[in-house]
């Protein structure tokens, strides 16, 4: 399947959790980035989505942490 690029800010909001996480999800190797300087996009399908509100789309609860590849260490 191929990968359903998205903005950090996009990502963030599918995910219901900051940019600076995203960011740092990338650089832990816990998702891919494609692309390089301002173009880098997220694939949303290695991220999981947010539960929201229906409604208003008020996140319920945050997508869960993807885990760190094997032998990364957190930030």
């Amino acid at each position: 399947m191929p990968p359903a690029l998205a903005t950090a800010a996009d990502a963030a909001h599918w995910a219901g959790r900051s940019v600076g996480t995203i960011w740092r999800w990338a650089s832990e190797g816990r998702i891919t980035r494609y692309g390089q300087g301002k173009a880098i996009r997220y694939n949303v399908r290695e991220i999981p989505k947010a539960l929201r509100v229906e409604e208003t789309g008020e996140v319920i609860t945050p997508g869960a942490v993807p885990p760190l590849p094997e032998g990364a260490r957190a930030a």
